[in-house]
């Protein structure tokens, strides 16, 4: 691989393998609309953190988090309020996008994608969201199952459920943050949403369909990543279509497994 492009594929390697995996748990409590709820607020928070000076990647972060603390807050509601914050992030993009210097282009970009100008900051926060999230959901899982199919064992212990349910939704703000602001809105979505329904349609048990969801898209993102490269195309529309591609061979190939997670 040419040097100019090592960078910006170690940058988003290690989200094409974590974001699967936060897409499994989204999906064990029907909320995968999550991913583009948090990305919308993602995208507005970094572009108004640009807007401010700051680092867009902080901005995203900042955006994500407090729509993840704000879920919380509000008691749940699920794909609703995912919902909500999808139109609350489109209409702060183009509102900041209308009224500073930024420009309407550079929103399109963050929906977009820049994941071939990533550089050493988005690589190292790459880098530390797979090291700080793999230990966080093998913790996080059994309680986030229990809490799916037993959802009166929390309250009948008395356990302080809160806990694990807030953090993971943090945890899921700031990881698709991340995968917004280093590879694009729709890019994130994808990760977020097809490895890890392909894995729920076709993997025998829990334990592999982890494997499958993280196998799938770190192939998904590996082939798009040299598919845009070869072909001279943006990365963000060619993961999403490879991802794509993949679950219309998995249709194909593929007998839906009626798998006891």
């Amino acid at each position: 691989m040419d040097s100019l492009f090592a960078l910006p594929f170690f940058a988003g390697l290690p989200l094409a393998l974590i974001l699967p995996l936060v897409g499994l748990f989204l999906r064990l409590r029907d909320e995968w609309l999550a991913t583009l709820g948090l990305a919308h607020l993602a995208g507005a928070g970094a572009l108004a953190g640009m807007a401010a000076a700051w680092p867009p990647i902080a901005g995203a972060l900042f955006g994500a988090l407090g729509g993840g603390a704000l879920k919380h807050w509000a008691g749940g509601l699920g794909n609703s309020s995912y919902g909500l914050m999808i139109l609350a992030g489109w209409a702060m993009t183009l509102l900041v996008a209308a009224n500073t210097a930024l420009g309407e282009a550079l929103g399109h970009a963050l929906v977009d994608g820049q994941l071939f100008f990533a550089g050493g900051l988005e690589a190292a926060v790459a880098a530390v969201c797979l090291a700080v999230g793999l230990p966080l959901l093998r913790w996080l899982a059994p309680r986030l199952i229990a809490a799916r199919f037993f959802p009166e064992r929390e309250k009948a212990n008395h356990l302080p459920a809160w806990r694990w349910h807030l953090g993971f939704d943090l945890m899921a703000a700031a990881l698709i943050a991340a995968g917004a602001a280093t590879l694009g809105l729709m890019a994130s979505f994808a990760l977020v949403f097809v490895p890890a329904w392909l894995a729920f349609r076709c993997a025998p048990d829990w334990h592999r369909a982890q494997g499958w969801a993280a196998g799938l898209g770190a192939a998904g993102y590996g082939l798009a990543f040299a598919l845009a490269l070869v072909l001279d195309q943006p990365f963000g529309p060619v993961v999403v279509a490879v991802l794509v591609l993949f679950f219309v061979l998995s249709a194909l190939t593929c007998r839906p497994a009626s798998a006891d997670f």
